[in-house]
Order: C-alpha cells, then sequence, then structure tokens
C-alpha cells in the first residue's frame, strides 16, 4: 500500500492549488482526476465562457457604433468562434496534469472511493495519507420531470458544433444570462423561462430587471412564473410544457443549480458528514472526520461557488495542513459578475444608512460607446465608508474590483478624493458617484 502526506481528490482550481502549495512545502502528495485535469472553470465553464462573450462583446460595441462608425453589424459566426475557443481548451487537460507531474506530485487518474478513515482505493490499488483534501467541485442538476433526458446543460451548450435556431434556457441565474447573452449574438431565437419572478435572486432587484429589459431589447424573450411540468420530443423538436403554457424549440438548456460531485466517494466509510450542498466542515474546513477537508465549489456553505474562492481556500488549508496556522479561515469581500452585454456586478452589503444609486449613461464614460443604460449603486455606513456596490454597465467587471479594494479599506469620499487615477476611465468616475 502506497502512502502519501497528503491525498488531494480533484485536480480543478482548487485541488492543483492545494497540490502545488504542500508540495513545495516538502510534502509527497498525491492528485486524483476521474475527468478532464484542470476542472471545470478551464475546460468548460468560466475560461470557455469568456472566449466566447470576447466574441459577443465586440458585436455589442459595434451594435452601439452603428451609425457612428460601424455600418452593417454581422451576427457572431458561432463554428469559427468555437474553433477559436477549442485553442484555448483543448491543452488544458494534458497541460495541468503534466503542470502536476512536473512539480513532483502523483498524479493519478480514476474514481476514488473511501474504504476506511485513513485509505482510499482506485482503479483497484489502495493509497493511505495522513491528511485529504476533498475538491471534486459540482456538476449540473437536472429538473426531476418527464422528459429531462433531452434536457443538455452549460457543458454541452459550450461545446456545440452548431448554434440551433432557437433555444430555450431553463432558469434565470448566472449560467442562463450568460449563456443567453452568447447564443442571442449568433442569431439564434432565444427563450429564458424561470419558476418566479425573480431573475438572478442574489443582485439587486432593480439592477438584474434592468439587465432583463436590455437583453429584452435585443430579441431575448423571457417567460416568467412558468413552472416546467415536462418536456416533449417530436419530429426533432423539443416542447416544454407547464401550466397553460408551451414552448417549442431545437434545443432545451437546463441551468436549475449544481450539485456537489460527492455521491461516488463512499464518505460515510470516511466518517465524513454531507448534506445536499456537499461537505460539512468548520471553520478550518475540516470535515467530521478532521484529517479530511473540504474546499471549493464541494463545501456546504455559503460562500459564493467561485474559482477564486476555490483557489483562496486552497491556499489556507495547506497551511493548516503544514502547520502553519491554527486560525479559522477568514474569507475576504467577494465581488460577483454575471457575463451578459452588459454586465451586472456586485460586491459588499446592498443596504446601509445611505444608499446613492445614480443613472449614469450620459457620462462621458458611458456616453463615448453609446451604451444604452448604465447605472452604478453605492452603499455607505453610518461613517460615510463605502460598505458595498452594484455596477450595470459595459465597465461592471473593473469597476467592481476597485470599488472591492474602497471597501476593503474603508474609504470615505475624502479618501477618494485624495487619489489621482487615470482618466478618462471607468475608475475615474469613483469620486463623483457619493
Amino acid at each position: 500500500m502506497e502512502k502519501f502526506d497528503t491525498i488531494i481528490i480533484g485536480a480543478g482550481p482548487g485541488g492543483l492549488a492545494a497540490a502545488y502549495d504542500l508540495s513545495e512545502a516538502g510534502q509527497n502528495v498525491a492528485l486524483i482526476e476521474n475527468n478532464l485535469w484542470g476542472g471545470t472553470c478551464p475546460n468548460r465553464g468560466c475560461d470557455p465562457k469568456k472566449v466566447l462573450l470576447s466574441a459577443v462583446e465586440a458585436r455589442d460595441r459595434m451594435t452601439q457604433l452603428k451609425g457612428r462608425g460601424f455600418g452593417d453589424v454581422p451576427y457572431v459566426n458561432w463554428e469559427e468562434l468555437e474553433k477559436f475557443k477549442a485553442g484555448f481548451t483543448d491543452p488544458v487537460s494534458a497541460g495541468s496534469k503534466k503542470g502536476a507531474i512536473n512539480a513532483g506530485i502523483t498524479a493519478i487518474d480514476g474514481s476514488p472511493k473511501f474504504v476506511s478513515e485513513k485509505e482510499l482505493s482506485v482503479n483497484e490499488s489502495t493509497y493511505q495519507a495522513d491528511h485529504f483534501i476533498i475538491a471534486t467541485g459540482q456538476r449540473p442538476s437536472y429538473l426531476d420531470i418527464p422528459g429531462k433526458e433531452y434536457l443538455l446543460s452549460s457543458t454541452d451548450f459550450l461545446s456545440l458544433k452548431q448554434m440551433p435556431k432557437t433555444i430555450t434556457i431553463i432558469g434565470a441565474g448566472y449560467i442562463a444570462f450568460e449563456l443567453a447573452t452568447i447564443a442571442n449574438a449568433t442569431g439564434a431565437e432565444v427563450h429564458v423561462v424561470h419558476h418566479n419572478d425573480h431573475p438572478l435572486k442574489a443582485f439587486n432587484e432593480k439592477y438584474a430587471q434592468e439587465l432583463v429589459h436590455q437583453l429584452e431589447a435585443k430579441g431575448v424573450k423571457f417567460h416568467f412564473n412558468v413552472d416546467t411540468k415536462e418536456v416533449v420530443k417530436s419530429a426533432g423538436q423539443l416542447t416544454l410544457k407547464a401550466d397553460d403554457f408551451s414552448l417549442t424549440s431545437d434545443l432545451i438548456i437546463g441551468a436549475t443549480g449544481r450539485i456537489p460531485n460527492i455521491d461516488i466517494l463512499d464518505l460515510e466509510k470516511a466518517n465524513v458528514k454531507t448534506d445536499r450542498h456537499g461537505v460539512v466542515v468548520n471553520g478550518k474546513l475540516q470535515s467530521s472526520n478532521d484529517k479530511i477537508f473540504a474546499i471549493g465549489d464541494v463545501v456546504s456553505t455559503k460562500t459564493p461557488k467561485l474559482t477564486p474562492v476555490a483557489g483562496f481556500e486552497a491556499g489556507y488549508v495547506s497551511d493548516v495542513i503544514s502547520g502553519k496556522t491554527t486560525d479559522d479561515i477568514k474569507i475576504p469581500l467577494i465581488p460577483t459578475v454575471v457575463y451578459g452585454t452588459p454586465k451586472l456586478a456586485q460586491v459588499g452589503e446592498q443596504n446601509g444608512t445611505k444608499v446613492v444609486d445614480q443613472d449614469v449613461t450620459s457620462w462621458f464614460t458611458y456616453s463615448h460607446t453609446n451604451e444604452p443604460k448604465a447605472m452604478i449603486r453605492i452603499v455607505l455606513n453610518d461613517q460615510s465608508q463605502i460598505i458595498g456596490a452594484t455596477v450595470l454597465s459595459n465597465e461592471a467587471d473593473s469597476m467592481i474590483n476597485l470599488l472591492t479594494k474602497a471597501i476593503e479599506q474603508k474609504m470615505t469620499h475624502a479618501d477618494v478624493k485624495k487619489e489621482i487615477l487615470a482618466y478618462p476611465t471607468a475608475g475615474s468616475d469613483l469620486e463623483y458617484l457619493f
């Protein structure tokens, strides 16, 4: 039986980061992966999505400037864009595995199962370790309805060889909005179906609704308060059915959430408690078996399931295992972004002593690119410090990072006025926002 200091299950961003950290600390580390090395984000998640959005954003900018330097605006060529995307995704898995091996990490392909609190088996071989890290992430979940076998996932969408003429997306979260944005830019007829009338529930409602309005103006059709009951296939098309509602399209994507990848690990044999959200952990990200940690999307906490969070948690757990810290983890402020056109970003608190909500569409930052509407919301505490923000604009992703730093530094308006920022940029508007 081969023994390691630490065995990490899952070679995504979190698992890889932990493996590198612990290997550099002198540990004998094994990393196990049963699918694509590198994990969801670079293979079939945020990175390929961002590549696809690069063309969408370029088209959107040209559309805004039509008659102001541009003539007819072409739709995005999906086949060409997919080939471009493949140049980023195809090398990831092999490159990630090779990088781990070159760093002295033992790379194992296969699906592990725990056989005891200190042992697991992979491919009929048994391995032992002093510590384990579960970093297996999540996968798409599907509605439990008749016809669910016809539903595709975001993973399937990102690998479509051809974009269908009509596409329906069930759900109204991050993934639904981003896929709708991409499909719409290719010329597809896009429908978004949601069981209530609160899209993007984690975001400020006013700003979420404005994003809906802007996508509607581009041709995306939203159907709220539609509780999908069934999907029927007939004559090569799919029909979504609900009470007093039906919608036929070429393809239906289920974007109704994600579930933790824990069901094949036999965690009960390792005395690891789980719930429907993932592995239950304490403040040190230890499971009910204190030698087994969990990081990233598989953890049952309210922390946003984002790639940078997995990396942060990986660094923390590596420090705990290496004896560098005994403190509980302290998660910093986490900004989040919906990559639509425009983008919607948010960070921190949404209510405070004072809220400054501004329509900044006419400001030079946004008017020189003819944005349809741009809005920024700044939330202040009783000491006039920034404690939260929401931004809707093409510049939202960059702006939210600047606002995150302002919140972390507890900046007031007086503090902001002491800074000199590059002009003309979205950041240079900061002192006029509150």
